[in-house]
């Protein structure tokens, strides 16, 4: 039984993971979520079980509720902005359009202002496409409460997310001559590719300097970015990446990594820069993680 157990359980490993990663943002804790569903799922009785997959996605999402309602009160104490923590990601996650916009640090960060059980719910429902009854047994509520849940958290996703689709060319060569303005020094070149209501929201973690705020604005964010790596005492080198599905560039001061910066792009244009530099959150940029919706 317990070969068994591990098989089913790697079976469904990658999408337990990405079920805790997208309701907790944090890689670290969707890794101690599955160290704990593992522990319950070895005591369990397989010959009761009646569905392996739905009952680990239940558990996985009971430990990810119970870890992101302890988060909640520990980012509020986060020195600056908090960001999810990028990963490096496959080709296959690129190319799976609903997974790519599901795990994109613009999507990730509108998750972040559901209550704990709003996003839970929605994940399940809208990203997995789980039935309403095993999300009430996952976030212990009715299924008349759950359809509730689901439809306020849809109305609030809805309301802040973009409404453009924008193709992976597109967010290409956007960030390419975002990149090349940025290695060239031509501010006249980065201010023509941000939209004039681009916002930069930098995630330091009161380890690196970041700012405290998000700053708005395409000339305020043009001279914030200049004026941090003009102070840089190092050689600075920018180079594309992958990260959550999504094109990004990873920032190296010699060699080294330094950040991430991620982007949201409409109209031709970056609305969105997310650049993250907690060196907590940059250990999963250099091997890829699989992520899954099945």
């Amino acid at each position: 039984m317990s070969e068994r157990a591990t098989e089913v359980f790697v079976a469904h490993r990658n999408l337990l993971f990405t079920v805790a990663y997208e309701m907790l943002g944090s890689a670290a804790d969707a890794e101690d979520v599955l160290q704990e569903t593992w522990l319950r799922w070895v005591e369990v009785d397989l010959a009761q079980v009646r569905d392996e997959r739905a009952y680990l996605v239940r558990v996985t999402t009971r430990q990810a509720l119970n870890r992101l309602r302890a988060l909640k009160r520990r980012r509020e104490a986060y020195v600056g902005p908090w960001l999810p923590e990028p990963l490096l990601t496959s080709p296959d996650v690129a190319e799976n359009v609903e997974l790519a916009e599901s795990v994109s640090m613009a999507a990730m960060l509108v998750l972040e202002t559901l209550s704990p059980t709003e996003r839970a719910v929605f994940v399940l429902r809208e990203v997995f496409d789980v039935g309403y009854d095993e999300i009430a047994g996952a976030v212990g509520k009715t299924q008349a409460a759950v359809r509730q849940i689901a439809h306020r958290a849809r109305q609030h996703v809805d309301a802040r997310r973009p409404r453009e689709t924008v193709t992976p060319d597109e967010t290409k060569a956007v960030l390419e001559s975002f990149r090349r303005a940025f290695e060239t020094g031509d501010l006249q070149g980065l201010l023509d590719v941000l939209a004039p209501e681009v916002v930069l929201v930098s995630d330091g973690g009161g380890v690196k300097q970041a700012a405290l705020r998000p700053v708005s604005g395409s000339d305020k964010v043009a001279r914030f970015i200049f004026g941090g790596t003009g102070k840089a005492d190092a050689t600075i080198t920018v180079g594309p990446t992958v990260v959550n599905g999504n094109p990004a560039l990873v920032l190296r001061l010699d060699g080294e990594i330094d950040g991430v910066l991620a982007l949201r792009v409409g109209g031709g244009r970056v609305t969105g820069l997310y650049y993250v530099r907690n060196p907590e959150k940059l250990t999963r940029v250099q091997a890829e993680t699989p992520l899954t919706l099945r």
